[in-house]
């Protein structure tokens, strides 16, 4: 069993692949709702759960059980892919990895309990993990 996050149990195994409304801009989950600080994704992919992993394990390790680290998205998707060299046909592949549907504007990973010079150190270290852009953010302070 791999260490990183896939869905207990699922209803269908496997599923189409309908990557027709990827490239709009996040309306939920595009703040930072429960950190100081947060990773917001810039471009619209599919994040694979070893990428989720690979960024909480770059946190923890630089961060030394300093803080609380939030994760904003879980690979609920499965991803099929067929062996190299197979020829067409003989059904549907298995799943090969599973990912989250990021949009553009998605807080990916979050912050709390650390000072913002070593929330943004954290973060740059988090983003070198991901597949796509990133930018630093911080809660908004309400007036």
């Amino acid at each position: 069993m791999p260490p990183y996050k896939i869905p207990k149990r699922v209803k269908f195994r496997k599923e189409m692949r309908r990557t027709s409304r990827v490239n709009r801009n996040a309306t939920r989950g595009n703040y930072v709702a429960y950190g100081e600080y947060g990773l917001q994704a810039l471009e619209s992919c599919w994040l694979k759960s070893n990428c989720i992993e690979a960024g909480r394990i770059a946190c923890q390790h630089f961060l030394k059980r300093e803080g609380k680290l939030f994760i904003r998205v879980f690979p609920d998707k499965p991803v099929s892919k067929k062996p190299l060299e197979t020829r067409m046909g003989k059904g549907k592949a298995d799943v090969d990895y599973w990912a989250a549907r990021v949009k553009a504007g998605t807080m990916l990973f979050e912050l709390a309990g650390v000072s913002e010079v070593r929330a943004r150190e954290a973060m740059a270290r988090v983003a070198m993990k991901m597949p796509v852009r990133c930018r630093f953010v911080s809660r908004r302070m309400s007036v």
